[in-house]
């Protein structure tokens, strides 16, 4: 019965070594050299767009914009600009009042 049946050499044979030029093995490099330069700016940009880090960073400027508009001692620049950002933000949350109380009556 066994001579009906073909035998497997592939068992026999050693498997042919991997095809590779110096070219193949420059690109290998680059790619791989690529691919650590992605993760890295993927790390970064996932630190930067963390919503728990861009929170942090607008309450440090906040409290930054309230020392500016009431230390004597900031930039007068800064102080300018920090009142004229707190009286834009005073005047929206007052527009918004407004219109909450009309809309009530």
């Amino acid at each position: 019965m066994s001579a009906d049946k073909p035998q497997d050499t592939s068992e026999d044979k050693p498997s042919p070594p991997p095809f590779s030029t110096p070219r193949m093995v420059e690109l290998e490099a680059e790619v791989a050299a690529t691919r650590a330069r992605l993760a890295s700016t993927v790390d970064e940009l996932t630190g930067v767009l963390d919503p728990r880090v861009q929170a942090g960073r607008a309450v440090d400027s906040g409290k930054q914009l309230l020392k500016d508009a009431v230390r004597p001692d900031a930039d007068p620049k800064a102080r300018t600009r920090a009142r004229m950002v707190l009286g834009g933000a005073v005047a929206v949350v007052a527009v918004l009042v407004a219109a909450r109380l009309r809309a009530r009556d």
